[in-house]
């Protein structure tokens, strides 16, 4: 698969992994799609790409779930049709469960994962008429373990692989490809935008975000996954790659280390 003369739609295109595949992917023969709640921050990025032309902005908020139906109808009118959608839109976590508001759970599943899939159902009807398209989904590592401070957030990363696991063989039959993609220590603004326990953003930059690896470089191995159909990726440093077959193989070797974490 190539990117040349694809239509694509990007959720969570305002900054960090989906601003990084909105640069990256205009530089390419492609047709862009931008959404997320921030429409100044959109523009900016639109202005930031190649040939702006093709590329528009459509704005939508993940938690309000009950109103994407209409929000694929309006990306579906851009440019007559949709190829690949980048489910990348989502929010973090930092607390601990004893100290996490069950409203806050609430929140971060309605986001993360409510909105992911009412957007993925939304769209799945187009993809299956045409007999083709792509699902790429922003998981995280944390979707594959648990670590303290991230409950809700590694809740919601694991209850996407189920969903999609699930779609994946639904769909085989009709050419819809799923790629799962898990990200580990990316320098994004998440920690930032992460909510504490109160359901306030932590504004706090996480010292293993910081130090991780480039937006940009991720974005540059997602996209070569994307084109080899990968189904599932984890791209990260070698302890966060380490720590997911750790987890399958020696589980209890890695609950020992994840106790010892100091995590923000």
């Amino acid at each position: 698969m190539n990117f040349t003369n694809k239509i694509i739609w990007i959720t969570g295109a305002s900054s960090g992994i989906g601003k990084s595949l909105a640069l990256e992917l205009s530089k390419q023969n492609v047709q862009l799609i931008l959404s997320s709640r921030n429409e100044i921050e959109l523009n900016n990025v639109k202005n930031a790409c190649e040939n702006t032309l093709n590329v528009k902005i459509l704005p939508l908020d993940l938690e309000n779930y009950k109103s994407l139906t209409s929000k694929v109808n309006e990306a579906l009118l851009l440019f007559g049709g949709i190829d690949i959608l980048f489910n990348n839109g989502g929010i973090g976590q930092r607390s601990l469960v004893k100290d996490t508001l069950i409203e806050v759970d609430k929140r971060i599943m309605d986001i993360n994962y409510f909105g992911t899939i009412a957007l993925t159902k939304a769209l799945l009807p187009h993809f299956i008429q045409k007999n083709s398209g792509y699902f790429v989904i922003t998981s995280s590592v944390v979707g594959k373990i648990g670590t303290p401070m991230r409950s809700s957030y590694a809740a919601s990363k694991h209850a996407l692989h189920g969903f999609f696991d699930s779609l994946r063989a639904e769909v085989y039959k009709n050419n819809i490809k799923i790629i799962l993609v898990c990200p580990g220590f990316i320098q994004t603004n998440i920690s930032i935008n992460a909510l504490t326990g109160k359901g306030i953003p932590q504004n706090k930059m996480n010292a293993l975000t910081e130090n991780g690896m480039s937006s940009s470089l991720f974005v540059k191995q997602l996209l070569k996954a994307v084109q080899k159909e990968k189904q599932e990726i984890i791209i990260g440093g070698f302890k966060e790659k380490l720590a997911v077959y750790t987890k399958r193989f020696f589980p209890k070797i890695l609950s020992i280390l994840i106790r010892r974490l100091k995590v923000t």
